[in-house]
């Protein structure tokens, strides 16, 4: 039998390495930022072109490399960090697999220009597909620059699997964030297709998160800080006002690197319990400090899984600094510079005592001294009075002058032919019964008399020939604006509603480009743009079913499911937006509808195209046939 196992060659091997490694142009950015991070960098600019699929640059004034250090650097397993298995166990770097370098240059073309302080010459090295084409002496600045081009030119079923370039480009925004946050000592650069989309200067945390999210960031932050034997935490977590409908800003990194872990998010949420509303999300950073000796970060291939020691310590002290935090910022006061002025004590008064205030009654008042009889009111049905009532009238003229007729009688006037008992039932309205008689009529006048009932602020039910139907509101009312938003996009006659004063919304700098690539569509389906800031958009038209208040939730539930359905074509972007914008308009469950709007519903829905689906696929409406019925009794 002849031999079967054989070993496979590097660039092989290094390609199946990149498929751990390398995924997608931000996979690239976050194995080279890391590099020139542990390089000592100051400065470090990020260039890239069609989202990193055609080229990813970065430049780093760290302190470069030597001529044989510059080669070795593409080998599988080479690296500066660790020496020996101990070491893996006391990190402090970030790179330390000795993958990257090899595993990007076995999919790319990659091009490095280095040179250590001191050095006359520099160091140039072309490679493609793990072949060294040139390597030579060169004349460059201290630092590295370093190319990567054509991502997976050699693999053509993975370049396949990449997203449209808007949406690549939102995962690159997401990996220079998640580097940029945590090494605020670092100026940080990134340019898009030769454009500045961020400028990071040397600051502190606070102030990097600003430059990051937006000048309205700074008000929502409430700090956090808290440091034991085993766990140092600091970082800020978003006041429960302005928590989003949609997971976005949250953030947690261990020892500088950004970690996922869901069972300390489920911490965070925990210290939030009774302060949120249903299905909102707070937004969180946190930068914890732990012994390395307590952390395995080496059980995954991109290390952005961790493994802890102690969890349930961590658990707790991360529930109870973010509770500590945001009880300290509940009691603490606070300055307030757009509170009512008038409700302030005047100068005057602030060092006066506090009086009694008196009461004084005019005990010489007679409200019967007047000349003339007081006239009581009477209703004309009541003109007949008993003889007893003559009686005591009769008395009541001899001891009373009279008096004029009050002006509040004429209030009653215009009563004297209608029946008072009939006048206060004509005002009232009664919350009537539903007539049972239409649910139970006989066939021939069913479609004459046919009913809608709510049934547990959820369902619609009326009847049919075979029987009943039981709908579903929401999703009900999902589908029919999915159409209508549908059809007004693509018809672009759009009925738009003009704001007074136009909405200033804040959002981040990657949440403004993807409204804005999307600002024809949202036009069109009747939203009206005033203008378009680094950290705010002006809006000042908006559908004619949408109120004011669910602009922003809309909006921020567009980006969610942009990011979520990464659509390719404009078809695509089509129906992510009116499913968004449908899924956000629509009534909710627990709403009471007025007869009128129920009735409405169901007419709309049943002329719908596709009535029996909502625009995510599930049942909008449920048929229950006489036969089901009979077999119940």
């Amino acid at each position: 039998m002849s031999d079967i196992i054989q070993l496979l060659p590097d660039h092989v091997a290094n390609q199946i390495a990149a498929g751990e490694v390398v995924q997608r142009p931000a996979s690239v950015v976050k194995e080279l930022l890391e590099n020139a991070i542990d390089s000592g960098a100051t400065e470090i600019s990020l260039i890239i072109k069609e989202a990193g699929k055609t080229l990813i640059q970065v430049v780093d004034n760290g302190k470069g490399m030597s001529v044989t250090d510059a080669r070795l650097c593409f080998e599988r397993h080479a690296t500066s960090k660790i020496s020996s298995a101990d070491d893996l166990f006391n990190l402090t770097t970030k790179g330390f697999r000795g993958e990257a370098l090899a595993s990007i240059a076995a999919i790319a073309h990659v091009e490095m220009r280095t040179k250590p302080e001191g050095d006359d010459l520099g160091t140039h090295i072309k490679i493609e597909g793990s072949e060294v084409v040139i390597q030579e002496p060169c004349a460059t600045p201290k630092g590295t620059t370093i190319w990567v081009k054509n991502l997976f030119f050699n693999v053509p079923a993975r370049r396949n699997f990449l997203k449209s370039n808007p949406v690549e480009l939102r995962h690159v925004i997401d990996e220079f964030h998640r580097v940029s946050m945590v090494h605020s000592a670092i100026k940080f650069e990134l340019y898009s297709e030769g454009s500045e989309m961020f400028k990071l200067p040397l600051s502190n945390i606070r102030q990097r998160l600003v430059h990051i999210f937006g000048a309205k960031t700074n008000e929502k932050l409430v700090p956090v800080e808290e440091t034991t034997e085993i766990l140092g935490i600091k970082g800020f977590v978003g006041k429960p006002e302005f928590a989003k409908k949609t997971r976005g800003e949250q953030f947690l990194f261990v020892n500088d690197r950004f970690v996922k872990s869901p069972y300390l998010h489920h911490a965070v949420m925990a210290a939030f319990d009774g302060l949120l509303q249903p299905k909102t999300h707070p937004s969180y950073y946190l930068y914890l400090r732990v012994d390395p000796k307590s952390i395995d970060i080496n059980i995954h291939p991109t290390k952005t899984e961790v493994k802890f020691d102690n969890e349930q310590a961590l658990y707790a002290i991360i529930r109870a600094t973010i509770k500590h935090g945001l009880g300290q910022f509940n009691v603490t006061p606070v300055l307030d510079f757009e509170r009512e002025s008038s409700m302030d004590v005047p100068y005057d008064y602030k060092n006066k005592s506090v009086k009694t205030p008196q009461v004084e009654v005019d005990r010489t008042f007679n409200p019967f001294k007047t000349e003339s009889e007081p006239q009581s009111f009477r209703s004309p049905k009541a003109s007949s009075s008993t003889e007893g009532q003559q009686t005591f009238g009769s008395s009541f003229n001899k001891n009373y002058k009279k008096a004029p007729e009050p002006k509040w009688e004429s209030l009653y006037s215009g009563l004297g032919d209608v029946d008072l008992e009939t006048q206060l039932k004509s005002n009232l309205e009664f919350e009537s019964v539903a007539n049972n008689e239409k649910l139970f009529s006989d066939g021939h006048n069913e479609d004459k008399n046919q009913g809608v009932y709510q049934l547990h602020k959820k369902y619609l039910v009326t009847t049919i020939k075979s029987g009943l139907v039981v709908i579903h509101q929401n999703r009900a009312h999902q589908r029919i604006l999915y159409e209508d938003f549908r059809k007004q996009i693509s018809q672009t006659n759009s009925i738009s509603q003009q704001l007074l004063f136009p909405l200033q919304l804040p959002f981040s700098k990657s949440e403004i480009a993807i409204i804005k690539a999307l600002e024809n569509e949202l036009i069109y389906a009747g939203f009206g743009f005033e203008s378009f800031q680094d950290d705010s958009i002006s809006i000042n038209g908006i559908p004619t079913v949408v109120s004011e208040s669910e602009v922003s939730i809309i909006l921020e539930q567009l980006i969610a499911d942009i990011e979520l359905e990464v659509p390719k074509s404009s078809f695509s972007q089509l129906e992510v937006l009116s499913k968004s914008l449908a899924k956000t308009a629509a009534v909710k469950t627990g709403v009471i509808l007025e007869k009128e709007m129920q009735q409405h519903l169901v007419d709309q829905l049943f002329a719908c195209e596709e009535a029996n689906r909502s625009p995510n696929g599930k049942n909008t409406y449920t048929t229950i046939s006489i036969d089901e019925l009979d077999r119940k009794f």
